[in-house]
């Protein structure tokens, strides 16, 4: 257990999979009491019995953060399974990497809609709950990719500096009760990468991220010292990438 992690309720989206069931994971083992949001109701309730089964405490909800109301009711899961809300991590993230002249607009509309208003809908739904009883905490997930433009990502980069960008003015406007904390991966071995659809795109995806991508533990782990510092202390951004990553 972590003095600072026990009995907070911790509110996750994109916590289907990947980095998102990594962190419910660790959490609960800590004394969070987690609350999974995504789309995959089944894997929802694997997750949540797993955890349940070892002692922790979880609950989900079947949420899509593109639709506003949905992370609305995801936050209210919260409070009426565990009263109350202590951190919200905007997780949810879409990756699908292809040249501009693709011209994949679908795709670039999807990846503004998770990527960038998923993060807002989620500030939207936790920071007038953390002005209110003056304590809280947002953990919003960018990228290495929201701190560097590579080839064939310019509008996945475009939403992960944005995310970046809300982060940091949240942080600025939110006040001395608030944290604010944004976290730049890069390269997991997540179902992050299976968003990809152009061929050559996904082809060199998967080499790099084969040759060198670390466990979504690593991303957990990050994500709970944030959570654990003193009231009194903000981790304000942590850029996390495998050793042999260069980018």
């Amino acid at each position: 257990m972590s003095e600072n992690i026990e009995n907070k309720v911790v509110v996750i989206t994109g916590g289907s999979s990947g980095l998102g069931e990594a962190m419910a994971r660790h959490l609960a083992k800590l004394g969070a009491k987690v609350v999974l949001g995504a789309r995959r109701e089944d894997n929802l309730k694997k997750i949540v019995a797993d955890i349940q089964s070892e002692g922790g405490e979880a609950a989900y909800a079947v949420c899509d953060v593109t639709v506003r109301e949905d992370v609305d009711a995801l936050v209210q899961k919260a409070i009426s399974s565990f009263g109350g809300l202590d951190v919200m991590v905007n997780n949810a993230g879409l990756m699908a990497i292809a040249p501009v002249s693709a011209l994949r607009v679908e795709e670039w509309d999807r990846m503004i809609d998770i990527n960038v208003k998923g993060v807002l809908y989620g500030v939207a739904a936790a920071l007038p709950i953390f002005r209110e009883q003056k304590s809280g905490h947002i953990i919003n997930i960018s990228s290495t990719a929201g701190l560097k433009v590579f080839r064939g990502g310019a509008v996945y980069c475009g939403t992960k500096f944005a995310v970046r960008a809300i982060g940091e003015g949240v942080r600025m406007e939110a006040g001395k009760d608030v944290r604010v904390t944004t976290i730049e991966p890069g390269m997991v071995d997540t179902e992050l990468v299976q968003g990809t659809t152009h061929s050559k795109s996904a082809s060199a995806m998967g080499d790099m991220y084969g040759a060198v991508a670390i466990g979504a533990d690593s991303i957990a782990r990050a994500v709970a010292y944030a959570i654990e510092q003193p009231s009194d202390v903000d981790v304000n951004e942590m850029v996390i990438r495998p050793t042999a990553q260069e980018m």
